[in-house]
């Protein structure tokens, strides 16, 4: 993906992927995993940072990316709505980045929803709970 570098060849883009953040290690770790793919897909910068709750917060995982040389960072919203967090508290983290470093470009990216795409996953879902509950019904007239 040739515009993920720029004329050097060195990484330019960092992404910072935000989650809400967990007490549960459980949930955060999830978020590295969908960094992991990410990052499978040639994006060599992915920092998967938390609004609260966990670590790094969202400028952390900021200074992160700038740290590793991103020229350009962008917020990665990991949640399904533009509720206050998106519209409020993202806002607010990346206005606080731009402010720090006046020499690097920081974007924020929508959420997730509603996207086709989500609605196929969320079908499949349904179509999962229906053979486990048809397991399930079955498994009880064994018994």
């Amino acid at each position: 993906m040739q515009w993920l570098h720029d004329d050097t060849g060195t990484d330019s883009l960092g992404i910072v992927l935000i989650a809400h953040g967990s007490r549960r290690q459980s949930a955060n770790e999830e978020l590295e995993r969908v960094a992991e793919g990410l990052r499978s897909r040639g994006f060599g910068c992915v920092v998967p940072s938390y609004l609260e709750l966990a670590h790094p917060l969202i400028v952390e995982g900021g200074d992160i990316c700038v740290t590793r040389g991103a020229k350009t960072i962008l917020l990665l919203p990991y949640f399904l709505s533009s509720g206050r967090h998106v519209a409020e508290d993202l806002e607010r983290a990346r206005k606080e980045l731009q402010e720090r470093y006046a020499d690097k470009v920081f974007l924020l990216a929508g959420p997730l929803g509603p996207h086709s795409l989500l609605v196929d996953i969320l079908q499949q879902r349904v179509a999962e709970a229906l053979v486990e509950r048809d397991h399930i019904s079955t498994s009880a007239q064994v018994d």
